[in-house]
């Protein structure tokens, strides 16, 4: 898939809003094929964007995942 799409879901500290955003644009450039769209294609676009966020937002804050495993020391 898309490679510049960083994993947002970690044990460290949550994704900010700033980086789902990013992720969703990454996500909408590579299905469409447009870098930038066209100015008739870019409430499209930027809709999609901001619906994909939204969605992957709430996705990981729904997602019921183990605790992060003990680190063992020595």
């Amino acid at each position: 898939m898309c490679r510049s799409i960083k994993r947002l879901r970690t044990y460290d500290e949550p994704a900010t809003v700033q980086e789902f955003d990013e992720a969703a644009l990454q996500f909408v450039r590579k299905i469409s094929g447009f870098r930038k769209p066209a100015a008739k294609n870019e409430a499209a676009f930027n809709r999609a964007v901001e619906e994909i966020s939204v969605v992957s937002q709430r996705l990981l804050a729904e997602l019921q995942v183990p605790a992060r495993p003990a680190s063992k020391a020595g």
